[in-house]
């Protein structure tokens, strides 16, 4: 997001056919090319929000923790075998 130094905007690949975006705040911690390919958890039935004009639809999952006195993030990443839109149990 140009005008934004916190957010990311992902285009997903749901397994639905159609593209969903989704905007993050992680831009702290990861760069964008870091993500390109990989395949990432999301929670995709939460009501969609604006954000920067844009809307959001969905949310990444992620841990948080420290290490000293550092805050680390991880998104929570999957097998790439996992097919888009595999549902979690």
């Amino acid at each position: 997001m140009p005008k934004s130094k916190k957010l990311l905007k992902f285009t997903l690949d749901d397994g639905s056919g159609a593209e969903r975006t989704i905007l993050s705040g992680i831009h702290a911690y990861y760069e964008p090319e870091q993500l390109l390919g990989k395949t990432c958890i999301a929670i995709v039935n939460l009501p969609p929000r604006k954000m920067m004009g844009i809307e959001s639809c969905g949310m990444l999952i992620s841990a948080v923790h420290k290490e000293g006195e550092e805050e680390k993030l991880h998104l929570l990443m999957v097998n790439p075998h996992i097919p888009a839109g595999a549902k979690m149990y």
